[in-house]
């Protein structure tokens, strides 16, 4: 089992333990794991949150007798009411706040630190480059066609940027994680400095779409920019 393998199952399932000899060896997948656990505790430490019980009416045995006319049947409870719609707020509140859809930010460029933010086992330094079956299901043929040319790709994955899907990316720079997020329905008219704390990077413009490249401060991004732009195969 290689590390993508065993993130991918323990993303799906914190409690897996199929690769511990994988696991044994590696420490950036020790990491993510911890990660991964912590992250499922505090969900877990969300549904223990006291809401009033779900009370439903007792129902009766289903025969020809007893079959009560809808307008007949008492309705649920001001409370059963009240729980229920608890319990949808909460799941719905936990799922935006992991994915952080539904907030708003005052440009795509506060957008895509955020979104870094987001995913901080992303920038983790890695040896392990990602699978082409992962690459190509990430990164449709008519978006881009990226090897290893820029460097490393050590990470793939389908995110979500202002209500579109978009490939994000990382590669293994000279100083560290850099990277990088196709975004084909992202028009913007000129180049925009990204800056955050210890990175820097830059959205480019290409034909109707953009591209972020975002790395630690030392990085010299101007390689690695060429290389993306030759990928790219959306219309310009």
């Amino acid at each position: 089992m290689n590390c993508n393998e065993y993130k991918e199952a323990i993303a799906a399932d914190p409690s897996f333990d199929g690769g511990a000899g994988h696991l044994s060896e590696c420490t950036d997948c020790q990491s993510f794991r911890r990660e991964m656990q912590s992250l499922d505790d505090k969900i877990a430490r969300a549904l223990a949150i006291d809401v009033p019980g779900l009370e439903l009416p007792e129902l009766p045995d289903i025969s020809a007798e007893n079959v009560v006319a809808l307008s007949a049947r008492k309705p649920l409870s001001k409370r059963t009411w009240l729980a229920l719609a608890a319990s949808v707020m909460l799941a719905a509140v936990i799922g935006y706040r992991m994915s952080g859809i539904g907030v708003e930010y005052d440009s795509l460029a506060d957008e895509v630190l955020a979104h870094l933010d987001h995913e901080p086992a992303a920038l983790r330094i890695s040896s392990t480059p990602v699978s082409d079956r992962r690459l190509a299901r990430v990164v449709p043929a008519d978006v881009a066609r990226p090897d290893h040319s820029a460097g490393l790709i050590t990470y793939a994955q389908t995110c979500v940027i202002n209500g579109n899907r978009v490939p994000h990316l990382v590669i293994q720079g000279e100083h560290g994680p850099v990277t990088i997020l196709l975004m084909p329905e992202e028009s913007i008219a000129e180049a925009e400095s990204l800056d955050g704390e210890g990175i820097h990077g830059v959205i480019l413009p290409v034909g109707g779409g953009s591209i972020a490249i975002i790395g630690e401060r030392e990085e010299q991004l101007e390689r690695i920019e060429k290389s993306v732009l030759d990928s790219v195969m959306w219309s310009t």
